[in-house]
């Protein structure tokens, strides 16, 4: 993952961004991607999962949240004026 370089734009500065975007690209290879020498996925061949998802799957239980809606963003520092 490009992530774990500073080289790109999706590098995360707090590491708790850093844990959800490790742990969504997880969840899309496991589960979502089709595995070439498999030809199916990590999942449904481990016994986990019994059919392909689509990130629709991974992103509903998070839409549904509705802690994540009522969630406030944190105090802004004001600007020094010069």
């Amino acid at each position: 993952m490009r992530r774990f370089t500073r080289l790109t734009n999706g590098f995360s500065k707090k590491i708790e961004n850093h844990a959800y975007a490790v742990a969504l690209h997880m969840m899309y290879y496991n589960f979502v991607r089709i595995h070439a020498k498999l030809r199916m996925s990590p999942a449904m061949a481990a016994g986990v999962s019994d059919r392909l998802w689509e990130v629709k799957d991974i992103v509903a239980p998070v839409e549904s949240d509705e802690v994540l809606a009522d969630r406030k963003r944190g105090p802004y520092r004001k600007g020094q004026s010069a």
